[in-house]
């Protein structure tokens, strides 16, 4: 195990079991971290900066603008403290005085200078850019020669370094131990949400920017002949709203009323965003395998990976791609992967009681009718739904399957 070696700076004086100098401890806090104060002193005020950083080796490396005070005053070196922490929990105890937090915090002393060179300012700048994801760098351009003369860069050694955390939980007197009030600790995290595209952005999220949880919420391409499923992305609000916007016969036994703007169907593609940020519902965009036009959308959802069971629904495909089997061949690449690679045991779908197409359609599928939840739910026209389940189960899937398959719908 390498330490760093303790100097005054890094030294506590109180609660010592809570410091540690490990190099590999602080370095794993450091890259977990995005945001970074950095302190000094100019002109004798106390100074302190957010920043975004990186570690490269044993350097820290600090971004900034190079006509702003931290990187004038680091051309002929800047003393500076760096400091990184993670919230990771408030820690409530019976009595106020004994509520803490629990935490890792890097601090890094040293003194901090400007890089100058330019290969080693496009290294760090591509480790930054990976940062956010590998791959990341490739996907985007490089700065030019201008954008690097505006960007400040700073490279501080780690050499005088130290790592404070607290774990556990609340440490109440005893005395106190029997007031009857709530005491533990209340987690926090730092959770990425929907990726939310710039203007004109119409390529769809890379996977290091999707919040995938497990395989069961893991939105991968299907590929059919006929179409091809790719994760749902705000990047494909336009298409969407081609295809199937402002069409009532679309829309009239879907959740939603039919969206009369670009605007309402964003709102529909972030619904189902957040839904999926949640945890609550996987939704794919239907193409045409052949030409890349967007056809509709559909979704997993109601997923129990415990109990190994999902539904199939949020389906809208819009009146061009009926009857032509894109939704025969969706549900079969959703269906085979459900049964073949998650391993579901029962799949299920639930539709309007007077949506007498789709109940067909899921019929069709080899699913079984198993009755009539009624008043199940609002519809969108203020009227109460009653909702029609279908299942089906891993014991059926093969004939389903092989029913589906003779149509002619093959599955890569």
């Amino acid at each position: 195990m390498t330490t760093y070696p303790q100097t005054p700076r890094t030294t506590a004086l109180r609660m010592r079991e809570r410091m540690s100098y490990e190099r590999d401890a602080a370095h794993a806090i450091l890259d977990e971290a995005w945001h970074c104060t950095l302190s000094f002193v100019l002109d004798g005020e106390p100074r302190a900066l957010p920043t975004l950083h990186v570690r490269v080796g044993d350097t820290l490396y600090l971004h900034g603008s190079s006509g702003g005070r931290m990187g004038l005053q680091a051309r002929t070196g800047l003393r500076v403290a760096a400091c990184v922490t993670h919230l990771d929990g408030l820690v409530l105890a019976r009595s106020q005085f004994h509520h803490s937090a629990n935490y890792r915090s890097v601090i890094a002393h040293g003194t901090a200078t400007l890089v100058t060179d330019e290969q080693e300012k496009l290294r760090v700048f591509t480790a930054l850019a990976e940062k956010i994801g590998e791959g990341h760098a490739a996907r985007t351009r490089p700065p030019s020669a201008k954008e690097l003369a505006q960007t400040a860069l700073l490279a501080l050694p780690l050499d005088e370094v130290s790592v404070r955390a607290r774990t556990g939980t609340a440490g109440d007197d005893e005395e106190d131990l029997s007031l009857p009030y709530w005491a533990g600790v209340l987690p926090l995290r730092v959770t990425a949400g929907a990726a939310e595209p710039a203007p004109g952005v119409t390529v769809p999220a890379p996977a290091y920017l999707r919040t995938d949880r497990t395989p069961w919420h893991e939105p991968v391409v299907l590929r059919g002949a006929v179409v091809t499923l790719e994760p749902l992305d705000m990047s494909h609000v336009d298409g969407l709203y081609a295809a199937a916007g402002n069409d009532e016969e679309v829309w009239r036994w879907l959740y939603k009323p039919a969206p009369r703007s670009r605007a309402e169907m964003a709102a529909v593609v972030s619904d189902a965003l957040a839904m999926q940020a949640r945890g609550e519902r996987v939704p794919w965009v239907q193409r045409a395998t052949a030409t890349g036009e967007i056809l509709g959308t559909t979704s997993y959802y109601a997923i129990d990976t415990v109990q190994r069971q999902l539904g199939i629904g949020h389906t809208f495909l819009g009146r061009q791609a009926w009857r032509t089997g894109v939704n025969s061949e969706s549900k079969l690449l959703l269906l085979t992967r459900a049964f073949d690679v998650l391993g579901a045991e029962r799949v299920e779908w639930h539709t309007h009681s007077k949506n007498h197409r789709s109940q067909a359609a899921i019929a069709r599928l080899g699913a079984v009718r198993e009755g009539l939840t009624r008043h199940h739910r609002m519809h969108h026209d203020g009227q109460w739904r009653d909702t029609v389940t279908f299942s089906m189960l891993a014991a059926e899937w093969p004939a389903a399957r092989t029913r589906l398959t003779s149509r002619g719908h093959p599955v890569t």
